[in-house]
């Protein structure tokens, strides 16, 4: 688990392989990634955007803008918590992401959360430093 915290906003990602998505054979690896946005702090927040960059075990990077995230943008109050589900091709066996969302507080101002640095490995595979 990857955890991070920027003015009260706790980003938690669990990564893990899709074995049955993938197929090596063919230079096709799948990971999903579990997120967890937690508000911890006094106010009202909106995630209105997203941004990745994704470097693979070769260090080709890919990055990736757009809007909310899984077609939401989801709202939470103080002691809210959002979860969601996604995934990300590569034709790697191993590689990082890392990221930010741009959220808005309740009076309009938009500023940016981290989302941790974390590896994308096939578990048991020897790991490499992307």
């Amino acid at each position: 688990m990857y955890r991070t915290t920027t003015d009260g906003i706790e980003v938690q990602v669990e990564p893990f392989y899709m074995s049955d998505r993938s197929e090596p054979e063919a230079s096709h690896y799948v990971w999903a990634y579990r997120i967890t946005i937690s508000n911890n702090s006094d106010g009202f927040v909106q995630l209105m955007s997203r941004y990745w960059h994704i470097t693979d075990g070769a260090g080709n990077v890919e990055e990736v803008r757009g809007p909310g995230v899984v077609g939401e943008q989801p709202e939470l109050s103080p002691g809210d918590s959002f979860q969601y589900t996604s995934g990300c091709p590569l034709s790697t066996p191993s590689g990082i992401m890392v990221g930010r969302y741009t959220l808005r507080s309740a009076d309009g101002r938009l500023f940016d959360v981290a989302i941790p640095a974390f590896s994308l490995d096939i578990p048991g595979e020897a790991h490499t430093l992307n």
